[in-house]
């Protein structure tokens, strides 16, 4: 398999084509490159002689999703980055599945395995990049968990996502607010969160909080061009929406889901 790796930091690119080689000896890596202005040069001559992408998201001079606006990329992309709040915006374009650093083998290799997997059903003659992306789509559908098992003391209580509140992080730990204002601790980082809750319905404002779209009661203009949220119930500490994410958060406030 031929690939080009896509990465700012080479410590993690000379990690990720270790890796590669461990998962198969014949891999070659035709390609390190670091910025989405290289890539696209590269692209534009030399796409035809690999099989995968490796591409992070964020590069030296933008996001690598830049690429796709300048060339286009007829191989299947694996993203890699240490952030998943870009992860809906990778399934947009050739990806075939999302990393997260740091990355290990083990994830790398159920990656390898699903496009292998995702190889053998196509059928000759037929486009692979579009075909590779039709039936990654049709295997990514998601369960989003519905409830969350909380203890009171010695006993323990199942809390549904509809009356939740408001998740966020407090120290090392993450907790939950009902809508009756009960507060519990849950075993879950909020990136845990933000991958399993519905995005309908729930939206990370920040690295602190992830909001209910119910519980919403009022957004204020903020400094900065920021959100204050006010929620239906008391609660004492101040909701902002992060600068980066206020133009997402404003098109799911808006009922605008991305796919």
């Amino acid at each position: 398999m031929k690939v080009i790796i896509v990465e700012d930091e080479a410590p993690a690119a000379e990690k990720l084509e270790r890796y590669l080689l461990k998962y198969d000896a014949n891999t070659k890596v035709l390609a390190r490159l670091d910025s989405v202005r290289s890539t696209v040069e590269w692209l534009q001559i030399n796409q035809e002689l690999i099989d995968l992408i490796f591409m992070d998201i964020q590069l030296i001079d933008g996001l690598s999703f830049q690429v796709f606006q300048q060339v286009k990329v007829k191989k299947p992309v694996i993203f890699t980055t240490a952030f998943n709040e870009f992860a809906l915006d990778a399934f947009k374009v050739n990806s075939i599945d999302y990393l997260l650093k740091p990355i290990t083998f083990t994830d790398l290799s159920a990656s390898l395995q699903k496009l292998e997997t995702l190889r053998e059903q196509l059928q000759p003659g037929q486009d692979q990049s579009q075909k590779i992306q039709h039936a990654f789509s049709s295997l990514k559908t998601k369960d989003y968990k519905t409830r969350f098992m909380v203890k009171l003391g010695e006993h323990i209580r199942s809390i549904t996502a509809e009356n939740i509140s408001l998740l966020y992080a407090e120290g090392r730990d993450a907790f939950l607010l009902t809508t009756q204002n009960k507060k519990f601790i849950i075993d879950y980082t909020l990136e845990a969160l933000e991958d399993i809750l519905d995005p309908a319905v729930f939206f990370r404002l920040n690295r602190t909080f992830i909001v209910n779209i119910n519980a919403v009661k009022d957004v204020i203009v903020y400094s900065n061009s920021r959100l204050k949220i006010i929620l239906q119930q008391e609660f004492d500490k101040e909701i902002i929406v992060s600068r980066e994410k206020v133009n997402d958060f404003k098109e799911w406030f808006d009922g605008v889901r991305k796919t």
